[in-house]
């Protein structure tokens, strides 16, 4: 069991990870995830979106299956495959194809009980 110094260390670092890993007030469940990828990466799995819903709102448990429908059976593919930024957001790359803003503009927000996209999010439009 760690004692002292190392137990402070411990406890430091679980509330910092829990500091970073919390959503902001009012912030969507797609503004969290992109935050947390940018920040953290993906690792295959939904963890972001169900750390949203665990603790903005536990008993939306349909989140992970509307994202499957889409496409986002983890974390970057609610990206690749199911929403974007919305069009008039995005910027011109160095090759002149549009792209996402490297700096994402503030989550407007959602209601409380809600588990949907702020309107910074659109559904990607399929070509089939």
């Amino acid at each position: 069991m760690a004692t002292g110094p190392n137990r402070a260390a411990e406890e430091h670092v679980t509330a910092l990870a829990e500091t970073l890993t919390t959503p902001r007030v009012g912030e969507c469940v797609f503004c969290f995830i992109d935050r947390m990828l940018d920040a953290f990466g993906c690792d295959t799995t939904l963890r972001w979106a169900r750390r949203w819903r665990d603790l903005r709102l536990p008993r939306a448990t349909g989140l992970e299956a509307r994202l499957g429908r889409r496409g986002g059976f983890c974390d970057c593919e609610v990206f690749l495959n199911g929403w974007t930024v919305r069009p008039e957001l995005l910027v011109p790359d160095q090759h002149g194809e549009l792209d996402w803003p490297a700096d994402r503009p503030p989550c407007p927000g959602v209601g409380p009980r809600s588990a949907q996209p702020c309107s910074t999010w659109v559904p990607l439009r399929r070509p089939w």
